[in-house]
């Protein structure tokens, strides 16, 4: 049964790095955990590795980071839990891609291991990262992601500013785009914002709420609390057989 924690954003107004998570966390893994961090998304991997290894170790969790071992596989298929950090969504590909990685996940998550994706991250585990936001810095071999979940996460979500004199296209509108050319559904998570998958349950939490999109519907306003495996399920069997 696979087990993720979908985050939005590592770090929300007034608060530190996953301050906001830090229960979920304690909730979702075990304790101690050896958790194996992958910080593809950013330039500099060892700083990244550096500030989330510390705090990690304040909440009682050893990590170690894929880029320090020469046999990287390995180090998924032994670690207790996967931590994929967030930045540029292109950039985290790439290194997936370039360090053979992909399979090595999906295969560990999906039998079991928990997976938490903060940002970027999140959107790694979703079918492609075609619901990014991100620049494309650098370029992967494929859009195609991880498939950990049948849906698409948009993190980050802001809704239309009625009183903005912006002429460009909210997210919202980026989102409708992407639904005009594919059939899986988008969750547009707002920051504060985390989804739990627990095998076929998907549940959202967290202090922020979340917008549902689907081809062919008008979008849903959905809580924290609410299970979305149901709004999701149908869209997700019809995408994979389309």
């Amino acid at each position: 049964m696979a087990r993720l924690l979908l985050i939005s954003n590592s770090t929300v107004h007034q608060r530190g790095y996953l301050d906001h998570v830090e229960d979920e966390l304690h909730d979702f893994l075990e304790s101690p955990a050896r958790v194996v961090f992958v910080p593809f998304a950013l330039y500099d991997r060892n700083r990244y590795a550096a500030q989330v290894a510390a705090r990690l170790a304040k909440v009682g969790y050893e990590m170690t980071s894929v880029h320090d071992f020469s046999n990287p596989q390995r180090a998924i298929m032994e670690a207790d839990a996967v931590f994929v950090g967030g930045g540029n969504t292109f950039r985290l590909l790439k290194g997936l891609y370039e360090w053979n990685l992909l399979e090595s996940i999906r295969q560990t998550v999906m039998a079991g291991m928990p997976y938490i994706g903060s940002s970027a991250g999140s959107i790694v585990a979703c079918p492609t990262l075609k619901t990014t936001k991100d620049m494309p810095v650098v370029q992967p071999p494929s859009f195609d992601a991880l498939g950990l979940v049948r849906f698409q996460i948009s993190p980050h979500y802001l809704d239309p500013d009625p009183l903005s004199t912006h002429m460009g296209e909210s997210q919202e509108q980026r989102i409708l785009q992407y639904l005009e050319e594919n059939e899986a559904p988008v969750v547009g998570l707002r920051e504060g914002g985390f989804l739990r998958v627990e095998g076929e349950s998907i549940c959202l939490k967290g202090s922020a709420g979340a917008r549902v999109f689907r081809r062919g519907h008008q979008p849903v306003e959905v809580s924290p609390g609410a299970s979305l495996e149901g709004l999701l399920a149908f869209h997700a069997v019809e995408a994979l057989a389309s």
